[in-house]
């Protein structure tokens, strides 16, 4: 066997060439998780984005991994490869908290996204860091404190998959799985230069994710979505084929194939373009940057228009607040009506909303709009007044602009754009119609190999200590 030993290559490797390694016999999964532990060991201590890491289960796994490919036995597609997982999806044998003492256990059984990787092949070495309930645009939580920003860890990665995306953007992991409610995945992925995907609503189970240990009725069965944290979009692809579809379990996910798609060149894309999103702040560097892009499409040929649906902004802000409202906190009622005809009519409203923004996508391929409110922040507390531009907005604020996506179950790509003046990253979003995850994907190929956008760029080595 030829042994790889640039541990700095190694850990770096988009996922895909790391199994390609390992199918091929030019690296042994020990030592893939031998050089990632190494990484982990070198990094996190700064950042905090790793907890949970089960280090002798993963090396034990490692080894069966080996023998198994030296007896030719099937490995499955992933081939051993170590990931890590957000903690909130039930690992078996892994403590899973959700950032909170209360739910703090240790599963029996993995979930739907645990057991599909496992079964591929993959190497489960840890949870990574949360929002304390998952409830929060930062991650940080009374059982394993803050998470940093892997290009400065004065700045928050963002919430509440921010342990994800610093893992992932620090190489501590090639991939990882959160979820999205308010942003949790598009934010920090924005916030540390990565990529990740929220995949439509009910593409991928949630059985086994914010499970409690009292086995409680599952509140939240719409607008939230898990999906993949990558450096490379084909990895995004790789891990969506691993965890879509029906588990036999989550009866909401119906089996809607997913269908690879080639690149899309920009010259032939029909592309809505909305740098401002009504009701939500949005810096000013980050509508600039989409305005950049969408300038580039259309130099290519590409049919670019400034264009939302015809529908009212603030009905649909206020839809959003009150059926969140109404998922997250349905069994502590706190005065407000919790009665199902209310909720059926909100469902109704909904209908309707999903309704036009389908008719929208008939026209365009996707919609390219900003990823996050701003670029990371410096950590604040919780429900502090946040600084964009010159003025201040609410805390709560920056999540309005994931409410169009979020509300009516969209799919929404956030893809790396570059550094702002402050050596930040910035990012772009793409928004399409209900399972158009791999036209997503295909637009941001065609994207990346024109040069309109740049790809993954690393933070500096040294950035988090």
């Amino acid at each position: 066997m030829v042994q790889l030993v640039n541990d700095t290559e190694l850990c770096d490797l988009t996922a895909r060439e790391l199994v390609r390694r390992l199918a091929a016999g030019e690296v042994s999964a020990s030592d893939a998780l031998e050089t990632q532990l190494r990484r982990i060991d070198e990094r996190n201590g700064a950042l905090n984005a790793v907890v949970s890491l089960d280090p002798e289960g993963a090396r034990r796994r490692a080894h069966a991994a080996d023998d198994a490919l030296a007896a030719g036995r099937p490995l499955g597609p992933l081939r051993g490869l170590p990931i890590t997982l957000k903690d909130g999806n039930d690992v078996a044998g892994l403590r899973t908290t959700i950032g909170t003492h209360e739910l703090d256990n240790v599963p029996a059984a993995d979930g739907a996204v645990a057991g599909s990787l496992r079964a591929a092949g993959a190497n489960i070495i840890g949870h990574t860091n949360v929002a304390a309930w998952l409830a929060d645009h930062q991650s940080g939580n009374p059982v394993f404190g803050r998470t940093s920003n892997p290009w400065d860890p004065a700045r928050t990665c963002g919430g509440s998959s921010g342990g994800a995306a610093a893992a992932v953007a620090s190489g501590m992991t090639a991939i990882d799985i959160g979820s999205d409610l308010v942003g949790s995945l598009r934010q920090p992925a924005s916030f540390c230069g990565v990529y990740a995907l929220k995949t439509t609503e009910h593409r991928v189970p949630l059985t086994g994710f914010f499970r409690t240990p009292d086995s409680a009725p599952r509140p939240v069965r719409i607008m939230l979505s898990l999906g993949p944290v990558a450096r490379d979009l084909d990895d995004l692809e790789l891990a969506l084929s691993l965890i879509s579809g029906p588990d036999g379990f989550d009866a909401d996910v119906p089996a809607v194939p997913l269908t690879h798609r080639d690149t899309v060149s920009p010259r032939d894309l029909r592309v809505a373009v909305a740098p401002a999103i009504p009701g939500a702040p949005i810096a000013k560097g980050l509508r600039d940057r989409v305005d950049t892009v969408a300038g580039a499409v259309a130099d290519a040929g590409g049919r670019v228009e400034d264009a939302l649906p015809d529908i009212s902004w603030e009905e649909q802000g206020a839809l959003y607040g009150e059926l969140i409202r109404t998922i997250t906190s349905v069994f502590s009622p706190d005065g407000a009506d919790y009665r199902l005809a209310r909720y059926l009519e909100l469902l109704g409203r909904r209908d309707a909303m999903i309704a036009c923004w389908e008719r929208f996508f008939d026209r365009y391929d996707a919609l390219l709009m900003p990823p996050a409110a701003t670029v990371a922040y410096p950590h604040c507390e919780s429900g502090a007044p946040l600084e964009i531009d010159d003025g201040r907005i609410p805390y709560h604020e920056q999540g309005l602009v994931f409410a169009l996506s979020s509300l009516n179950g969209l799919p929404g790509l956030v893809m790396p754009a570059g550094l702002n003046p402050e050596g930040l990253p910035t990012g772009i979003q793409l928004v399409g119609a209900r399972w158009s995850e791999t036209l997503l994907l295909a637009i941001g190929r065609g994207l990346e190999s024109a040069g309109v956008t740049p790809g993954f760029q690393p933070p500096p080595a040294d950035a988090g200590g």
